[in-house]
């Protein structure tokens, strides 16, 4: 269940940490003013991002996915040399706050342990937007990024990568995506940080408590119920409001990631189970990690993010591996073909 060797220093270093965090807020959604503060807060912190970027070589290009009445903000991270590979990022933030800008540091390394575009989704926020309405902004970036937006590199294979909130997105638009297969053969895999995959709440979720690090345990169902005004229950288990109910036929292999003492660790691993049944899938589960770690200053972080990135090189290896082995395979269809049409032409016949 775990590729991420963690040893004694490491797990104690992640526990010192955790002390920490015990004395720390927990995140809530209970209205909407302190989403708001949140934002203005992050936006500040964010002043100067570009040229952070500019410095380890990264152009930065702002652009508008565009269709069927919808704008949808795109932040475009590029890398030095020609592209291998197309990244979309869904940043998390509970659906209530964050921004294309929020995921640089971990987008950056991307691009350049996987020499990858990355393609940062501004989706619209809740609380404000309905949440039907930021899955569309979501699938309709993957559309752009998969067509007509990068036209030059429509050949490269694609990873949509999500965290917490945004791997509840990143989840929800591959499942809409399979309704265009063109695109969908194009995803070589799903990099999914403990996600929210189940809006009803799973039993981690409903068990949680107010020792919970980082995310307030006991507001965590009624954010929920927030976040989806007028459901009942069984309506937000329905995909693909909820990921993890729905047709995972078709979907890319996956790595998924979730730590031990997260209250959404059972929607990671009740996702990896049913994902297991129909695609490759690397799960691993943290001990002592809590929700959002990778944000955290800590070893666990940065092994975390190494693996990720070189099960992303390993797909593309694989994906290549395909490819190579489908053009063989249409190489040799029109071969037997032409033979079949006999080679002196439609209707002649070698001589004796």
């Amino acid at each position: 269940m775990n590729t991420i060797p963690l040893d004694a220093a490491t797990l104690a270093e992640a526990t010192r940490f955790n002390r920490k965090l015990a004395w720390a807020p927990r995140f809530r959604v209970r209205n909407r003013f302190l989403p708001m503060l949140g934002q203005a807060l992050l936006r500040v912190s964010q002043v100067g991002a570009d040229r952070r970027l500019g410095r380890r070589g990264i152009r930065v290009e702002a652009r508008i996915a565009e269709a069927d009445g919808l704008r949808v903000p795109l932040r475009i991270l590029w890398p030095a040399a020609a592209p291998k590979a197309l990244v979309l990022d869904i940043h998390g933030g509970g659906w209530v706050i964050g921004n294309a800008r929020m995921d640089d540091r971990h987008n950056a390394a991307r691009v350049q342990a996987v020499d990858a575009v990355v393609v940062s989704v501004d989706y619209r926020l809740a609380l404000r937007t309905p949440l039907q309405a930021i899955m569309d902004d979501c699938l309709l970036a993957a559309r752009w990024t998969l067509g007509e937006g990068l036209p030059e590199w429509r050949h490269l294979p694609l990873f949509v990568v999500g965290e917490s909130a945004g791997g509840h997105l990143a989840a929800g638009t591959l499942l809409r995506l399979k309704a265009w297969p063109e695109l969908m053969e194009r995803v070589a895999g799903a990099v999914l940080f403990y996600g929210v995959y189940d809006l009803a709440g799973t039993p981690s979720v409903q068990a949680a408590g107010p020792e919970t690090l980082v995310l307030d345990g006991p507001g965590m169902l009624p954010a929920l119920r927030l976040l989806t005004p007028g459901m009942r229950d069984a309506e937000r288990r329905r995909a693909p409001l909820s990921p993890l109910y729905g047709e995972l036929e078709g979907m890319p292999p996956a790595w998924m990631i979730a730590g031990d003492i997260d209250p959404l660790r059972d929607d990671t691993l009740q996702l990896a189970a049913r994902w297991r049944q129909v695609a490759d899938v690397e799960l691993n589960l943290l001990p002592e990690a809590p929700h959002g770690f990778i944000h955290f200053p800590t070893r666990m972080a940065e092994l975390a993010l190494a693996r990720s990135h070189a099960w992303m090189r390993e797909q593309l290896a694989r994906y290549a591996m395909r490819g190579a082995a489908s053009e063989a395979a249409s190489d040799s269809e029109s071969e037997t073909a032409s033979l079949g049409a006999g080679a002196f032409g439609p209707g002649v016949s070698p001589a004796p």
